[in-house]
């Protein structure tokens, strides 16, 4: 099978990123491999040892994609018996020649701890950590948005990334199996409910997740989950809270279509 390698001087996260979207249109399986911190001449000769060691494995060269700053180590890696895809070389002689100014390449400048948001993003975490599950209901006026929902309905994922990725701070809080009987908006997150939005997901797949947590129960019955299900989602239209059915989407496509609907700022640059 054929190799396509993810490589940079740094964490390898924006080669990676953009490889996968490229290798994603076409119906073609891959083995894939990441190889961040190529910082050093040694490390790039190996680097290349091994991309030459998968091509004579495969019988054709592997597909590179790179993001190096460092000219002597892109050379290196070029040098290679592979497919170059070098993003940087690609996209910035067109972005000087219409900003009218040079580049000037630095390693680790889009992932490190000094990006602009960093901060941002580490105190989203930790209030998204802090106010997991209806954990903390005593500070919400911090949040900048609540997500609600049945348990096991993507609420937890959905608050992390939203903060690991966009600096957000996410509260989630859970209606349980208790508040079925007559479901209502809790008195503590009337203020907030501007903030609030919803997430569902059809029975037959929430009772598949929560099979796997917890078997041949109530909490996983196709009754309770059913129930659970209609319930909330008649909260949500009766008090007009903008919601999603997280059946179909992955954490990522959730959370892009929370900020599309909300406009919350991101803190990703």
């Amino acid at each position: 099978m054929r190799t396509a390698f993810y490589i940079s001087d740094g964490t390898a996260i924006t080669s990676e990123v953009f490889g996968h979207a490229l290798l994603s249109l076409f119906p073609v399986e891959f083995n894939h491999d990441t190889i961040s911190f190529v910082e050093t001449l040694d490390k790039a000769y190996e680097t290349r040892d091994k991309i030459n060691r998968a091509a004579k494995r495969a019988g054709e060269p592997p597909l590179v994609f790179h993001t190096f700053v460092n000219p002597e180590i892109r050379e290196i890696i070029d040098s290679s018996d592979a497919i170059i895809y070098n993003f940087l070389e690609h996209f910035v002689s067109p972005l000087e020649q219409q900003l009218g100014v040079s580049a000037k390449p630095k390693a680790h400048r889009t992932h490190s701890i000094h990006e602009n948001s960093y901060d941002y993003r580490i105190d989203a975490v930790n209030y998204s950590l802090a106010n997991d599950d209806g954990s903390n209901i005593s500070n919400y006026e911090h949040a900048d948005v609540i997500l609600v929902g049945v348990s096991r309905s993507g609420k937890t994922p959905t608050s992390l990334y939203l903060a690991l990725q966009y600096g957000i701070k996410a509260a989630n809080y859970p209606f349980t199996d208790d508040d079925m009987d007559d479901l209502t908006l809790p008195d503590f997150l009337i203020p907030h409910k501007k903030k609030i939005f919803g997430l569902t997901i059809d029975a037959p797949r929430l009772m598949d997740i929560r099979e796997g947590r917890m078997a041949n129960s109530k909490y996983s019955s196709a009754r309770q989950c059913r129930m659970e299900v209609r319930e909330v989602e008649k909260l949500y239209k009766k008090e007009k809270i903008p919601y999603l059915n997280t059946t179909k989407f992955s954490v990522e496509e959730i959370t892009a279509k929370i900020l599309n609907e909300t406009g919350l700022q991101r803190y990703k640059y």
